[in-house]
């Protein structure tokens, strides 16, 4: 499934995907330590969440339950960006990745690795 997600409802799902499932009250907590929000804002974007089937609530206590796992919403995230940015090109996106780094010995084997496997 892909699902877009934006910054806000992304910072709710970090802590999902972080903690695991939470009361709502314990989300908005967490939330507002974190980045200042107050609890009408964490249940706004819940709702959001729960709209989109990346978050299920269950009571008694409106316990939130990521539905979504993180790598999924980092595949569909990665796809956007090489399509906006690199006209869908992975090998233009991986080659601009690679020049803009300073990639160590182990970086560069590790790479090598990945890329082995893929055959």
């Amino acid at each position: 499934m892909e699902i877009k997600l934006y910054d806000s409802e992304l910072k709710v799902m970090e802590i999902l995907w972080r903690e695991g499932k939470l009361p709502a009250g314990d989300l908005a907590a967490i939330l507002n330590q974190e980045t200042g929000w107050n609890r009408n804002t964490t249940y706004t974007v819940i709702k959001k969440l729960i709209a989109k089937d990346a978050v299920e609530r269950t009571d008694p206590g409106f316990v939130c339950t990521a539905l979504i796992a993180k790598e999924q919403v980092q595949t569909y995230e990665t796809k956007e960006l090489i399509n906006k940015m690199y006209g869908g090109s992975a090998e233009m996106f991986f080659s601009a990745f690679l020049n803009e780094k300073n990639l160590s010995k182990a970086d560069i084997d590790k790479l090598r690795q990945i890329v082995e496997s893929l055959r």
